[in-house]
Parts: structure tokens; C-alpha cells; sequence
């Protein structure tokens, strides 16, 4: 009876087409789609309302610049959120180990010290935090808020002003401009599309990337399948932590000083830009190219709200409903691709 219906709705034509067989098999890409589509009504709309005056080499060129920290952020923060966890200390680290670096280059030390004691910085907060996680049970929200706290904490410790940086191989990654026409990409930018390239990699092509996943499907299921499930979410958030230290580096070269009130709030940034690229907070699912679209969607989103030249205040209930409005659209294209199973 069954194969008799095959063969009827074969000859009818009644079977699911093309576009509802791709739906079913790459639900999970959907919202990163979606993503790339809203980044590419955003160029289209904003060359339109600003009459041709916002794609241009330099303009594109500078939305890496500008937010080449923050696509490391979310990178760190995409391995923590696919497994169901959160890191709210991405903030504070990122200003310790930018004054930290800072310091130490101020004191007379080389780049070679410094670079690396920023990394290790960052690389430690996230070994604390992973471990209150995974060995003392406690909530992923309430371990990176200590962890938010101790960072913050960390960089007043080091200082309470501003320390300039005059190392001139650190200004380096930020000065220099790599030209291709009329494009141009700095040392920082490389620094973070490879970042991004190293964790899809990460992610997609090794065991651990799949035990990432599976953590983030179903825990239970993970111990069960044999998998490191403790030694996997420890490392997500040490990966967390360094790249919060790497954006720190990143960030200290671009403004070319070292701040301890430097990324308050940018932890809700990289969530916002990770969720926009299609990153479940429920975890289990998700991509970092994904998230990499994410951060020129927010970074767009306020470069264009610059352009037009509002006001701080109204820039951020903007990007606040705008970052809201995509959520709610990438949340209903799930759910349709998973109804179409």
C-alpha cells in the first residue's frame, strides 16, 4: 500500500518539492541565511537612502576595522553558546588584558612578553570559569558574572587611568593597510577572519567541534555516547577567555591605549551578533561564519545609524528593536523548517 502511494504521488507530482527536501535537511542553516539576506538588504538599503555614499572600498573596508574585536568576541563566545552556556565576562577580560598589556609594554617590556601575558590572561578567567561550571555545578550566568567582576576587578588593579601604548610593533597591527584596489584590510582584520577560520574548522572538522555540539543537543545523551563532555565545556570556555584576550590586543592597537572601563556592555554585543547569525541560545546549534555575519550586521546596523546622524540615545533603541526584529524573523524561520519535517 505504501509503495502504491510512492508511485502515486511520484506520478502526480504530489511529494515534497526541491525547496521543502533542502528546508528539511539544512533547517539549521536557515537563520544564518537569513542573516546573510538581512546584511544584504541593509547595503542595499542604506546606498539607497544615502544616494550612493555608503558601499564604497573604504566604507566596507573599515566595517572589519572597526569591529574586528568584536568578531573575535564572537567566535569565543559561539563555542560557550553552542553548548548551552553563557559568558558574561567577555567584557571585563577584555579590558584587563588590554591594560595589562599596556602596562607591561609601559614598564619596558617587549611585545614578545606582553602579547602572550594578555593571552594567558584571558585564557586563565576562562579556566575559572569553566571549572565553576563544570566541577561545582554552578549556572553558567552566575560563573561568568564572577568571572565579569574579577576581570573588572583585575583591570582597576592594574590601573585606574588610561596607559597610552608607544610600542610601535603593537601600532603596528592597526597602521598598517594591506591595499587590494580600493579595499583595504589591516593586521587586526586578518588577525580576525582567521580566528574565524581556525574555529569553523574547529568546529565542523574535529572531534571536539562534535562534542561541542553534542553537549549543546543533549548532555545526558553526550556521557552516554562516551564523549568528554567535562574536558569539552572547560575548553569552551578557556577558548572564551582567549579570545576575550585576543580582542583585548586587538582593541588596545586600534585606540592605542589601554582603558579599564573599556568593553562595559560589548559581552551583550558579541550575544546579539552570535544570536543574529543564527546561534541557538538553547545551544546545540549553530555556525561561527554565522556569527562573523552577525557582527556585520550590528556593525552596519550602527555605522548606517552614524551616517544619518542620530543621537546616541535613539542609536541604541534602534539597534535594540532592529536586533529584536531579527530574532523574532530567524526564530519563525526555524520553526517552519522544522515543521516542514
Amino acid at each position: 500500500m505504501t509503495a502504491t502511494m510512492a508511485r502515486s504521488e511520484r506520478r502526480t507530482g504530489a511529494g515534497p518539492s526541491a525547496f521543502q527536501t533542502f528546508l528539511s535537511r539544512h533547517g539549521g542553516m536557515m537563520p544564518t541565511f537569513a542573516a546573510v539576506l538581512i546584511l544584504l538588504l541593509l547595503f542595499v538599503g542604506a546606498e539607497a537612502f544615502l544616494r550612493g555614499d555608503f558601499i564604497s572600498g573604504g566604507n566596507i573596508s573599515a566595517l572589519l576595522l572597526d569591529n574586528a574585536y568584536l568578531m573575535v568576541l564572537a567566535v569565543g563566545m559561539t563555542f560557550v553558546i553552542l553548548t548551552g552556556g553563557i559568558d558574561l565576562s567577555v567584557g571585563s577580560v577584555m579590558a584587563f588584558t588590554g591594560i595589562l598589556g599596556a602596562k607591561l609594554l609601559a614598564d619596558g617590556l617587549p611585545a614578545a612578553i606582553a602579547v602572550p601575558a594578555m593571552l594567558l590572561g584571558g585564557a586563565a578567567i576562562g579556566l575559572f570559569i569553566g571549572i565553576l561550571v563544570q566541577y561545582f555545578g554552578v549556572q553558567p550566568f552566575i560563573a561568568s558574572l564572577a568571572g565579569l567582576f574579577l576581570g573588572r576587578g583585575l583591570a582597576f588593579i592594574v590601573s585606574l587611568s588610561s596607559i597610552r601604548v608607544e610600542d610601535t610593533s603593537l601600532l603596528w597591527l592597526q597602521s598598517e593597510r594591506i591595499w587590494m584596489g580600493a579595499w583595504y584590510i589591516t593586521p587586526t582584520g586578518i588577525i580576525a577572519l582567521s580566528t574565524v577560520a581556525i574555529a569553523a574548522f574547529v568546529l565542523h572538522l574535529t572531534r571536539f567541534g562534535r562534542t561541542i555540539y553534542a553537549i549543546g543537543g543533549n548532555e545526558q545523551s553526550a556521557r552516554l555516547m562516551g564523549l568528554k563532555v567535562g574536558r569539552a565545556k572547560v575548553l569552551a570556555y578557556v577558548i572564551s577567555g582567549s579570545c576575550a584576550g585576543l580582542a583585548g590586543l586587538i582593541l588596545t592597537a586600534y585606540s592605542g591605549a589601554g582603558y579599564p572601563r573599556n568593553g562595559i556592555g560589548t559581552e551583550l554585543d558579541a550575544i546579539a551578533a552570535v544570536v543574529i547569525g543564527g546561534t541557538l541560545l538553547t545551544g546545540g546549534r549553530g555556525y561561527v561564519v554565522g556569527s562573523m555575519i552577525g557582527v556585520f550586521v550590528y556593525g552596519t546596523i550602527k555605522s548606517v545609524i552614524n551616517f544619518m546622524g542620530a543621537e546616541q540615545s535613539w542609536m541604541q533603541i534602534i539597534v535594540g528593536a532592529l536586533l529584536l526584529l531579527f530574532i523574532v524573523v530567524q526564530r519563525a524561520i526555524v520553526a517552519r523548517s522544522e515543521g516542514r519535517r
